[in-house]
């Protein structure tokens, strides 16, 4: 079977590629391979032409990532221009998966549809669908009516709610099956009133959040969290940031790293931190929290790759 430099292909095939400036914590060695498709086909057809013993990785913005230091085997594959599109009609809004969830919003409350939640929401459709994002007790999960995706093995599928297993801060879609677009049902609003909600968010989250710090946006998950799951545990009154506070290490750095003096949650690079860093001080949270409460955190920052050698 062949080797990614042996496909044709209409995008872009990039090796030893560092991924350090594509993960807003910009740390990460490279990936053997990445590769930017042109469009949708062009992608399924270099997922069925290449060697199936090689790792597929799909990255989006970078913005719930930490790639470790030694990099990523095999391919990363990064969606770009041909799947930023997003319309509006009928009470629904169509998206491609590189579209930054911000400006999904944007258009949304423009053409009168509800989607607020999205709007302070870090990262691109794709990771929200994946990731089950949510914010202000709406998730992706409410609003998701289906979404196109490729397969491993290149085959192009469409996905309705029951296939993609939501839960909270996660789905059941398998690792290396690739979101192109997703498709967003909302209430219907006045664009100005949607575009002040919007507005009240943005204040309130930069009042609260280090939005100016190099992070990935909330490093662990709330240990019970309202999901839309049905679950009898679906509670919100336990936060990561007052166990991580109390535990006493809300400012604690390691190297490069901490925990940020804002914001307990918010594990961030000071400027020169690794990545064994910043993975090694989020492991040493979550060993004292479980050690002072019995709780062991669970981490919402996806962690991928290898360590350096």
């Amino acid at each position: 079977m062949p080797q990614p430099d042996a496909i044709e292909t209409r995008g872009r095939l990039t090796q030893n590629r560092d991924l350090s400036e594509l993960t807003w914590l910009r740390v990460g060695g490279p990936a053997d391979w990445l590769f930017q498709p042109a469009d949708e086909a062009d992608l399924a057809a270099f997922l069925a032409a290449l060697d199936p013993e090689v790792p597929v990785f799909p990255m989006g913005v970078g913005s719930n990532l930490i790639v470790r230091d030694g990099g990523i085997r095999g391919v990363v594959i990064r969606l770009g221009r041909g799947f930023n599109g997003i319309s509006c009609e009928g009470g629904r809004v169509t998206a491609g998966a590189a579209a930054l969830d911000a400006h999904v919003a944007r258009k949304a409350a423009e053409a009168g549809i509800d989607l607020t939640f999205l709007r302070t929401i870090p990262g691109s459709v794709g990771g929200a669908v994946r990731m089950n994002a949510g914010c202000y007790g709406s998730y992706t999960a409410d609003h998701f009516v289906s979404a196109r995706a490729v397969t491993r093995a290149g085959a192009v599928l469409t996905l309705d709610p029951d296939d993609m297993g939501f839960a909270y801060r996660q789905t059941d879609l398998p690792p290396d099956t690739i979101v192109t677009e997703a498709v967003f049902a909302g209430a219907a609003g006045d664009p100005e009133t949607l575009s002040a909600q919007m507005q009240a968010q943005l204040d309130k989250r930069d009042e609260t959040q280090p939005v100016k710090d190099r992070t990935a946006g909330s490093t662990f998950r709330n240990p019970a969290g309202y999901s839309s799951t049905g679950r009898a545990d679906d509670t919100h009154d336990l936060k990561a940031w007052k166990l991580i506070q109390d535990a006493g290490m809300q400012g604690v750095p390691m190297g490069g790293a901490v925990m940020n003096p804002k914001h307990a949650n918010f594990l961030t690079n000071t400027g020169a931190a690794t990545a064994a860093e910043l993975e090694g001080l989020g492991e040493a949270v979550r060993k004292r929290v479980f050690q002072s409460t019995g709780i062991e955190l669970q981490w919402e920052i996806m962690r991928v790759g290898e360590p350096d050698t």
